[in-house]
């Protein structure tokens, strides 16, 4: 088939267990998905099998090749692997002469509050002290240069990395983000004398203050730096073709690219999930959601706000801070393979500790014999005895078994046991949602929830009961969504600069020359990505404070010139997100002088969108098809083990209302209907899961 007859896009979200496809024909709009087992040993090796099984004939596009296909965008959690697995191995740091010990000293913070100061063990620092060299130079806040940059030390330093084969090193000095001389007189002494390094340095990385959160976020990059770098050139040769790969800040970029900045990439998969069910959620009708990714290991939490989710520059990817824009995102260990343990205490616990994908639940029947989330499923027969529509047989007996010998040590029944862990797991993904709502001044009962994932739908009737959710909405192919949110999103890069001054001191013409500067930048990547000038997209903001507060508030700043109202409306956002988020401003209060900290600016290369097509309703006197049933357990009205009706989701049409107890079925997840819940299907398809005294 030629390209004129199909233009194909595919997206690929490599997870830990599944590597979950998603084909888009652009000529008829129709969406195709599919699921592969994840390659943990070589992900690529699970991603090429994704895409020759989605174009293979077998899913209606046509025995396509990959000349058919328009582009291929990636989410990929190679990055994120690596810095949860805490393997930052064979890094080396340089800074400022003097300032050696600035990963030693970090912040003062501890980690769930100073109560836990007693107890909590400082961390190993990402380089250990002995791998950090410092160079002689010095820079003031502005960028004027205090003292030369110390050419015969940047040699020494640099043939000492060398001589001891450390060949990933992070570069930050002092004030660099106003001036990056230094740093690159540095890296061309490494590249000179030491060819072999993989170098990141802190004024391409992260051009702002804070020199802790800075150098931090560099060695991240210079770290996963050699690991990605590998894996896009196997893929790009086994592949043949260039491809996109989607970055933390809900954008994506080219793999030719992303190789320079492969730390925007850590939280690439879950970044596409929030996107792709907010285009879900919008186009029904629900433009602020709260999204639930439901994986085999954790859970993903986010906010969507008028289609739009939240940005943060605060994240941390295990226990290392990356100021680098990303979506808002709460991870808690609360997936389908989080293991259920007992605590010293006797009490029963889940996660966060995972059985992964090998050996995976003991009812994979791979080698696992710790009770897991999914087991507890099976056990009560809320979900089916195999998975991706019988691909994947499931061990009953075996996770019944373990069941048993679990409740036998608690003193309780097994099906109070399962119950238990499933009780817990919601917990837990209630707590990360309570996290991105309350914790950030929203009100969680404003918004309806979108649960996808494998494991996403399972819970959400007990979340509901247990937040006051108005409802919960579950996408067809919920599985896939991450995979489908790859192909919504527009090209992205965000550039940054410190620009402290007090509101009043503001230099207007300045601020000018700084955005101008950003947006050049921004425009030459968007030219090497192949838009055309007049497609350019720029999002300006801007990072303000109250003068002696510690952190800031971003606010977007609108286009046009930089004058006199642009900075009176950029100041009054600013006093109205304050008041959003704390509860308080100080907008007509002179002792509280307002200071800008940092000017952004975001280049954004627009794609068309995938439509989403409304589902056709049942025919006039058509008869929906009849359910099978299955026992299942549920407890909420003390009647136990029932028959209880099993719908197959692809028999489904618009309109069509189930009560609980029920449970639907289908190729990637399942959804465990309640008693006391009903759920209906909207016109595009989605189930709407409520209690029934709510409609």
């Amino acid at each position: 088939m030629s390209r004129e007859k199909a233009r194909v896009r595919i997206g690929i979200d490599t997870g830990g267990t599944f590597t979950d496809v998603v084909a888009v024909d652009e000529t008829t709009g129709r969406i195709v998905t599919t699921k592969t087992p994840s390659t943990p040993a070589d992900p690529a090796d699970g991603f090429m099998a994704g895409v020759a099984k989605v174009l293979s004939d077998a899913y209606g596009l046509g025995d396509l090749t990959l000349d058919d296909v328009a582009g291929i965008v990636h989410g990929t959690t190679v990055a994120t692997n690596q810095l949860l697995e805490d393997r930052p191995q064979d890094l080396g740091f340089i800074t400022t002469e003097g300032f050696e010990f600035l990963l030693e000293i970090a912040r003062q913070s501890v980690p769930d509050g100073y109560g836990n100061s007693y107890f909590w063990v400082k961390p190993p620092r990402i380089v250990p002290v002995h791998r950090v060299k410092t160079v002689g130079g010095r820079l003031d806040h502005l960028g004027n240069e205090v003292r030369p940059f110390d050419e015969e030390e940047a040699v020494r330093v640099a043939r000492w990395f060398r001589d001891r084969g450390i060949n990933a090193i992070g570069v930050c000095f002092l004030h660099s983000y106003a001036n990056p001389a230094h740093e690159e007189r540095m890296r061309e002494v490494l590249a000179r004398e030491h060819p072999e390094a993989v170098v990141s340095i802190s004024s391409e990385v992260l051009r702002e203050y804070r020199e802790y959160e800075r150098s931090v976020t560099t060695l991240v990059d210079a770290s996963v730096k050699p690991t990605m770098r590998r894996y896009i050139a196997n893929l790009s040769q086994r592949l043949g073709r260039g491809f996109s790969v989607m970055k933390s800040n809900g954008g994506v970029l080219s793999a030719a690219e992303v190789v320079n900045q492969p730390i925007t990439t850590v939280l690439s998969g879950p970044a596409a999930g929030a996107l792709g069910a907010a285009l879900i959620a919008s186009t029904a009708g629900h433009p602020s959601v709260i999204t639930l990714d439901g994986g085999g290991t954790s859970t993903d939490v986010a906010v969507i706000v008028d289609g739009e989710p939240s940005i943060t520059t605060e994240g941390t990817i295990g226990r290392y801070p990356c100021k680098i824009p990303m979506i808002d995102i709460v991870t808690v260990g609360a997936g389908g393979g989080s293991i259920a343990w007992i605590s010293p205490e006797g009490t029963l616990k889940v996660g966060p500790r995972s059985a992964g994908a090998d050996p995976g639940p003991v009812c994979y029947a791979r080698g696992g014999t710790e009770v897991t989330v999914t087991d507890a499923h099976v056990f009560l027969g809320r979900i089916p005895p195999h998975l991706l529509g019988g691909e994947i047989p499931l061990d009953v007996a075996a996770a019944k078994a373990a069941i048993e010998e679990l409740a036998t040590k608690l003193g309780l029944t097994p099906e109070r046991t399962a119950t238990g862990v499933l009780e817990i797991s919601a917990f837990n993904q209630s707590n990360a949602i309570r996290q991105v709502t309350v914790q950030r001044g929203l009100d969680v009962r404003d918004f309806p929830m979108v649960a996808f994932g494998g494991s996403g739908p399972l819970l959400v009737c007990r979340l509901i009961d247990i937040l006051g959710l108005k409802a919960v909405i579950v996408p067809p192919d919920p599985g896939n969504v991450s995979a489908f949110g790859l192909l919504t999103v527009d090209v992205k890069n965000d550039y940054v600069r410190t620009f402290v001054t007090r509101d009043r001191d503001l230099d207007l013409q300045a601020a000018a020359r700084v955005i101008a500067e950003l947006e050049a930048q921004a425009a030459d990547a968007l030219d090497r990505e192949g838009f055309a000038r007049d497609r350019h997209v720029y999002a300006r903001s801007v990072d303000l404070r109250y003068y002696g507060q510690a952190y800031e508030v971003r606010v977007p700043a609108p286009s046009g010139p930089i004058d006199e109202a642009w900075r009176a409306q950029v100041v009054d956002r600013f006093h109205e997100a304050h008041q959003r988020l704390y509860g308080y401003a100080y907008r007509d209060d002179p002792r509280h002088a307002v200071e800008w900290v940092n000017l952004r600016v975001s280049g954004i290369g627009p794609i068309s969108r995938p439509k989403i097509a409304e589902r056709p309703r049942r025919a006039p006197g058509e008869e929906p098809p009849q359910p099978a049933y299955r026992r299942v357990y549920f407890d909420e009205d003390g009647a136990g083990w029932r028959d209880v009706p099993v719908y197959d989701r692809a028999g489904l049409a618009p309109g069509d209302v189930i009560d609980g107890p029920a449970v639907v079925e289908e190729y990637g997840s399942t959804l465990p209907l309640h008693p006391g819940f009903r759920a209906e299907v909207d016109a595009y398809g989605n189930i709407v899961v409520e209690r029934r005294e709510n409609q």
